[in-house]
């Protein structure tokens, strides 16, 4: 599908706030963040913040769900470089993905305490978009796959699976990834 000369200038506004935003949290605490400090960071209004996201709030969320769509991105790049390995494609795609969660600073502002409790309501109890969007392109890449011959929707149950499993070790990290991701490779391999 060809996007419009419209679409791709509202995703790259899009993705230049949310970098902006990422930008932003590596010097200070998300409670410390204001929509105007967005804008600055990436040469817009205040108002055009406003008009992309509607709130702080849906700023977060759109922050998260790219975050989420990351986790499918990961994984769908393992089994594309795995063929015939499930075990190793998804232990590398969630080891990855939770290497890549460990270190934004997004993250480590939730996980610190220090955040407004939306941020937790985004991977627990309003998670569905999250799962939503992870869960859809993650659908894509395990249907595709070559070698997986995979049916529909055995596709789409695991894809939402694994993004539920995954998002709820955002909320309660484990001591370590690398375990985890080598659990659940192992787990869904069987």
């Amino acid at each position: 599908m060809t996007r419009t000369y419209a679409q791709a200038s509202r995703e790259l506004l899009r993705n230049s706030l949310l970098d902006g935003l990422r930008g932003l949290l590596l010097e200070r605490d998300w409670s410390a963040v204001r929509m105007s400090d967005v804008a600055a960071a990436s040469g817009v209004s205040r108002q055009t913040v406003y008009n992309e996201f509607g709130s702080r709030y849906g700023l977060a969320q759109a922050y998260a769900q790219r975050l989420a769509a990351h986790l499918a991105a990961f994984v769908g790049t393992a089994l594309d470089g795995h063929p015939n390995d499930v075990l190793g494609a998804l232990h590398d795609g969630f080891a990855e993905f939770f290497t890549d969660v460990a270190l934004d600073p997004m993250i480590a502002s939730l996980l610190a305490g220090d955040a407004n409790p939306d941020l937790l309501r985004l991977i627990t109890t309003d998670a569905a978009p999250l799962i939503t969007t992870a869960a859809e392109i993650l659908h894509g890449a395990l249907a595709d796959s070559a070698w997986l011959s995979m049916s529909d929707d055995d596709a789409e149950r695991i894809a939402r699976t694994l993004t539920r499993m995954a998002l709820s070790y955002v909320a309660m990290p484990p001591e370590g990834y690398r375990n985890v991701a080598a659990d659940m490779a192992a787990l869904l391999r069987s």
